[in-house]
């Protein structure tokens, strides 16, 4: 991906109000989500690894933008498929049943 100052000028393009006060883990607050952006410090920065918790579907175009300004692809890592589009909901509808089957709020 490149030098972490690249890897957060993008982001910081692509979601304006992302907190990056640690340059290795930001954070992403949305209407009915949050999203931890783990950058590492690995050099050259080779990863970014979302981790989204919440609801509302609104949260895919948010990943999907920060993969286009990041050069790369989305996987979810609850599916093990690549995300194309807005409309690729199983793994975030999945685990949204899990969590609340586990926290019984089914």
């Amino acid at each position: 991906m490149g030098p972490a100052e690249r890897v957060l000028a993008r982001l910081r393009d692509a979601v304006p109000d992302v907190d990056l006060t640690d340059p290795a883990w930001g954070l992403l607050t949305g209407p009915s989500w949050s999203m931890e952006v783990d950058i590492g410090s690995e050099v050259p920065v080779r990863s970014v690894t979302l981790h989204v918790r919440g609801s509302g579907d609104d949260v895919l175009p948010v990943v999907l933008r920060i993969a286009a300004a990041l050069g790369c692809r989305a996987v979810d890592y609850s599916t093990a498929e690549l995300l194309t589009g807005a409309e690729d909901l199983a793994g975030w509808h999945g685990f949204q049943g899990y969590r609340d089957r586990v926290l019984g709020q089914e």
